[in-house]
């Protein structure tokens, strides 16, 4: 337990950038000049009320997969089960623990961090997550070693929480592996992928991709029909930069690379 709270708060403790989405909601909402967040920060920020206080740090205090990565690769198959939370969350605030919030001019600012963030942070790492041994052995014989970190927090999701479900990751994992085609970006697609769609099994999954191939190219073939402008002149008359033309081409892009990865996935999973 005492290397969970270290790496917890050592996590919480590294600096963060404050974005300009909340550099704006301060000034806005607190009548606070620019130049002067950082001061508030240090100064106001610890009078406000748990739901202000949340309102303003949870941009920063929401772990996304790759902070979840840090702590399934330190967990491994174990978990931390949910009834032990509230003490680690009463340690981190006793250390006491303090954020490093990075305002726009590079400065930093330190800053207890109270319940209420704490909380919010602990309760979105999937502690009380696990993997199942046969799951975990594919994971630590897939390569690269680095890459499996990631790997066991996307194996926590709560989504591979049904079996048959599980046995989609498990599938392109092992199938993957032997064939030499693994790719992490592939296998964050599939999480991804998966947690949209919810497929019910491997079959599911199989039987829905040819629909889904079809309907990207149909998407495909109707989104790249604009041709280049003939002059700047006619160009300028359509918004110039702003041309949403330029817009339809990234969504474009996108559903290719969909296909493209709806395709790798097909053949794993076929195989």
């Amino acid at each position: 337990m005492s290397s969970l709270i270290e790496t917890l708060a050592a996590e919480l403790e590294r600096p963060r950038e404050l974005s300009a989405r909340v550099i704006n909601y301060i000034g806005g909402t607190y009548g606070v000049d620019h130049d002067a967040v950082g001061r508030f920060l240090v100064d106001e920020l610890p009078k406000l009320e748990d739901y202000e206080l949340d309102l303003i740090l949870s941009p920063v205090f929401t772990p996304k997969l790759a902070h979840q990565a840090v702590f399934a690769d330190l967990l491994g198959g174990d978990s931390v089960p949910r009834e032990q939370w509230p003490a680690l969350i009463q340690q981190l605030a006793a250390r006491p623990t303090r954020a490093q919030l990075i305002t726009d001019d590079g400065r930093a600012h330190s800053v207890p961090l109270r319940e209420v963030t704490l909380e919010r942070y602990v309760h979105r790492l999937r502690l009380d997550a696990t993997i199942p041994e046969s799951l975990f052995k594919l994971l630590d014989r897939t390569p690269p070693i680095g890459d499996r970190p990631m790997l066991k927090a996307v194996a926590r999701r709560a989504v591979w929480e049904n079996d048959a479900r599980r046995n989609i990751l498990a599938r392109y994992l092992a199938a993957s592996t032997d064939r030499g085609s693994y790719r992490l970006a592939d296998a964050l697609d599939l999480l991804s992928l998966v947690e949209s769609h919810k497929p019910a099994s491997v079959d599911d999954l199989v039987a829905w991709i040819p629909r889904r191939q079809e309907a990207l190219q149909e998407q495909i073939n109707v989104g790249s029909g604009p041709k280049p402008f003939f002059s700047g002149h006619a160009e300028e008359l359509h918004g110039g930069e702003r041309d949403q033309r330029q817009q339809a081409d990234v969504r474009v892009s996108a559903k290719e690379n969909e296909l493209v990865f709806l395709n790798r996935l097909q053949e794993v999973l076929s195989s």
